[in-house]
């Protein structure tokens, strides 16, 4: 069980809309200090809405959000990412006119407590890849380069939550292999992750504590590893 202290996100009865239509219905959402929480659900169940509500970009929304002790229930995105949470967006969302350094630089800051574990120089020796590819403008990269990028910007944030949302999205067999591979650095280098991803059974082995959604409401929720056993996931993933 953790504790009120140790929570990043603290968020209770969270309801979102878009217009007229009420997307989110009073979720409850907590990820403690360096844990995994895996956000499950069909397509169209509220992942996404759940995400951009925490970040501050759904403006009708409901409810009490409280990180690092803050309550940031009416804050701006840009509030929330100067706190520590750093957002690998679905279309990973690089610069397309700036080359990967410069997607990398602009981003570079240290963490909460001066921390900066993720350099310049960590980041390309965990995407080498990228190291190839120094030059090149972002929209001239390949879709897995492209969410390298994104993850290695996020990261150069030094943040205390990384947020991904379909990290591995429309991607090749060995790039999703290696986004996973580095999304478990992530969670042992001890920094908070929340995860949406397609690939449930990767998404429970590589978190903590999940959330499963039908309809904008929280239908499963526990332990991942009960999560996976539960026979009720099968129906509420269509699998």
């Amino acid at each position: 069980m953790v504790t009120q202290t140790e929570l990043l996100v603290d968020a209770r009865g969270l309801h979102a809309w878009y217009g007229s239509s009420h997307v989110l219905h009073g979720i409850d959402v907590q990820i403690g200090r360096g844990q995994t929480m895996g956000l499950l659900g069909r397509n169209g169940m509220g992942k996404s809405t759940l995400i951009r509500t925490l970040l501050g970009h759904v403006t009708q929304r409901d409810g009490r959000i409280q990180m690092f002790g803050e309550d940031v229930s009416k804050s701006t995105p840009h509030h929330v990412a100067r706190l520590g949470v750093a957002y690998v967006p679905e279309g990973r969302g690089v610069f397309p006119n700036l080359t990967v350094r410069e997607n990398l630089v602009m981003a570079a800051r240290p963490g909460r407590d001066g921390r900066n574990d993720w350099s310049y120089d960590r980041v390309m020796k965990t995407f080498p890849r990228l190291g190839e590819r120094i030059t090149n403008l972002g929209a001239n990269l390949s879709g897995g380069e492209q969410q390298m990028l994104s993850i290695g910007r996020a990261l150069m944030t030094n943040p205390e939550l990384v947020i991904l949302d379909e990290a591995t999205e429309g991607l090749a067999p060995l790039i999703v292999n290696e986004i996973w591979n580095v999304i478990g650095d992530i969670r042992a280098s001890g920094i908070a992750t929340l995860i949406v991803d397609r690939d449930y059974r990767r998404v429970l082995s590589h978190s903590d504590q999940a959330l499963v959604l039908q309809k904008g409401l929280v239908e499963l929720a526990g332990a991942s590893a009960a999560v996976a056993r539960d026979p009720i996931l099968s129906k509420l993933l269509g699998v």
